[in-house]
C-alpha cells in the first residue's frame, strides 16, 4: 500500500442512507475511489496486466470492474444523460452478473491487453465525473435507492481493494526476483503471543446475524436468528507460524489420517508441503511478503493456508475449527481494533494475548471456520440483478471471519461472512482452534 495509508477508508461509521446528505456520500465516494488508485501507485505498467492463475484478476481489471459496478447499477438506471465511454466495457468488466449480460470469461481476463491501463484510468475518470453529477443533484424520487446502491458499491470497492493486494502478491510472487510491491512498509512490532489458552463459553441459545434494518451489512449476514450452542472453548489467539511449523516437522503433510479426503487429494495433486509462499533454505524458512522475501516470523499468525490445512492441523492438535456461530458469539464484545490495511504492515503481526480476552479476532488473518457457506434461516437475496452478489455462491464454500491485514478497518464487523472454496490459499487466511468444553 502506498505511503498515504492513513487516507484510506476512515473507521468512522456513516449514518443511514435516509439521513445522510448525498454530498457527504460524494465525499466518501471520492475518498474510497482514490484509495483504490493509491494502492496501484507502486505498480509498473507490466504489473497491471498479469493474471497468475484463474482466481487472480489483473489489477487493471479490478480498477475497471469496480467502475463498471457504478456505471451498471447507478448511472445506467438513474442518469438519463449518461453515455458510456465504450459500450463494450459492459461485457469486458461484468464479473458474474448473468441476469445483467454475458460476462467476459474469468480465466481469460489476462488476455486483455486492450483497453490499456491508461484507458482504464480514463474510464474511471469518466464514471467518477458522472457519479459526481448524480450525487450532487440526485432525482428526488430515487435518492434513497441511489444512496443505498452507492453504499453497496463502495463496500464492493473496498472488497476489491483487499483483493487487489491479494492478487498483486500472487502475481509478484511468481517472479524469481521476488520483487517487493513496496519497500517502505511499516515494520511490525515485536510481540510474544504467549502460550495458547482456552476461553470458556457457556451453552445456550444465542442470536446470530445482523439486523439488516440497522446499519449496512450484506444480505448474507441476516436475518438475525437463534442458534443453540453447546458449551465450547475458543483459543485466545490464532495459530502461529511456530506452531504450524511443528505440524510440518511432525510429518503433517505426509499423514493421510489427519486430512479430509478432498484435502489429502489436493495435497497430492498440488504437492503441498507448507503454506503458500513458504520457501525452505539452509538457514530456515522464508516466505514471500508484499515487502519481498522475508524470514518467517515464528510469533506471527500463520497465513495463506487453506481450509484443508487448517482442518488437518486442528485434527493433529486434538481440537477443531470453531463454527461461525461460535466465532461470532466470541467476537461480539471484542475490540474492533487490530492490524488492518491502515496499519501499513500488509502482513500478519505477532500480538500479545491479554489475559482472558481473545486476541486478534479482527485484522491480521481471515479465520477459517468449520461452517459451510449456506443461507441463514429466512435469508432473502436482494431483488433483481444485485441478488447475484452473494446468494448464488452458497455452495462449495467455507466461511471465514474477522478481516485481515489488507482489509479497510471500516469494512468489517462481527457478523461479516467471507467465503472461499476450501482449497484456496492466496487469501490472507489463517485460523484459531476450538474444542468442546
Amino acid at each position: 500500500m502506498p505511503p498515504l495509508a492513513h487516507e484510506l477508508a476512515s473507521p468512522q461509521q456513516l449514518e443511514t442512507p435516509d439521513t445522510l446528505h448525498t454530498k457527504e456520500w460524494l465525499r466518501r465516494y471520492q475518498r474510497i475511489r482514490q484509495a483504490s488508485e493509491r494502492l496501484c501507485q507502486p505498480l509498473s505498467t507490466e504489473d497491471y496486466v498479469i493474471q497468475s492463475m484463474d482466481d487472480v484478476s489483473p489489477p487493471k481489471w479490478h480498477l475497471a470492474h469496480v467502475t463498471w459496478f457504478f456505471e451498471a447499477f447507478l448511472l445506467a438506471p438513474f442518469q438519463p444523460r449518461y453515455r458510456p465511454l465504450d459500450p463494450v466495457y459492459d461485457h469486458l468488466f461484468n464479473s458474474y452478473y448473468e441476469t445483467h449480460g454475458v460476462p467476459f470469461p474469468r480465466p481469460h481476463r489476462g488476455t486483455l491487453s486492450r483497453p490499456t491501463v491508461a484507458d482504464v484510468y480514463r474510464y474511471r475518470a469518466h464514471v467518477d465525473a458522472a457519479m459526481a453529477e448524480l450525487l450532487e443533484s440526485p432525482p428526488p424520487a430515487n435518492a434513497g435507492e441511489i444512496v443505498r446502491r452507492v453504499e453497496l458499491g463502495l463496500h464492493h470497492e473496498q472488497q476489491h481493494q483487499e483483493l487487489l493486494l491479494m492478487d498483486i502478491k500472487h502475481i509478484l510472487a511468481q517472479n524469481p526476483l521476488c520483487p517487493a510491491y513496496r519497500d517502505d512498509l511499516v515494520s511490525p512490532p515485536e510481540e510474544t503471543p504467549g502460550d495458547l489458552a482456552w476461553l470458556e463459553h457457556a451453552a445456550g441459545i444465542r442470536e446470530i446475524g445482523h439486523d439488516l434494518q440497522t446499519g449496512f451489512a450484506y444480505d448474507n449476514e441476516g436475518p438475525v436468528h437463534r442458534q443453540f450452542l453447546e458449551a465450547f472453548q475458543l483459543a485466545n489467539r490464532p495459530v502461529t507460524n511456530a506452531e504450524f511449523l511443528a505440524f510440518i516437522e511432525d510429518g503433517g503433510y505426509t499423514r493421510p489420517a489427519l486430512w479430509l479426503s478432498d484435502g489429502w487429494q489436493q495435497v497430492g495433486q498440488a504437492g503441498w508441503q507448507a503454506p503458500l509462499y513458504w520457501v525452505k533454505r539452509e538457514e530456515g524458512w522464508y516466505h514471500y511478503t508484499l515487502g519481498g522475501l522475508r524470514p518467517v516470523d515464528p510469533q506471527a499468525p500463520v497465513v495463506h493456508v487453506s481450509f484443508f490445512e487448517a482442518d488437518a492441523y486442528a485434527c493433529w492438535a486434538g481440537a477443531r475449527l470453531p463454527s461461525e456461530a461460535e466465532w461470532e458469539v466470541a467476537a461480539r464484545d471484542a475490540s474492533m481494533g487490530g492490524n488492518f490495511v491502515e496499519s501499513d504492515h500488509l502482513q500478519p503481526v505477532a500480538a500479545a494475548a491479554r489475559g482472558s480476552a481473545a486476541a486478534q479476532l479482527f485484522g491480521d488473518v481471515w479465520e477459517w471456520t468449520g461452517s459451510a457457506y449456506r443461507p441463514y434461516p429466512g435469508f432473502r437475496a436482494l431483488p433483481g440483478t444485485l441478488g447475484e452478489y452473494n446468494g448464488k455462491f452458497m455452495s462449495g464454500q467455507m466461511v471465514l471471519r474477522g478481516g485481515c491485514c489488507a482489509t479497510p478497518s471500516d469494512h468489517i464487523r462481527p457478523t461479516y461472512r467471507n467465503f472461499f472454496p476450501p482449497h484456496a490459499r492466496w487469501a490472507f487466511s489463517g485460523f484459531r482452534l476450538a474444542r468442546e468444553a
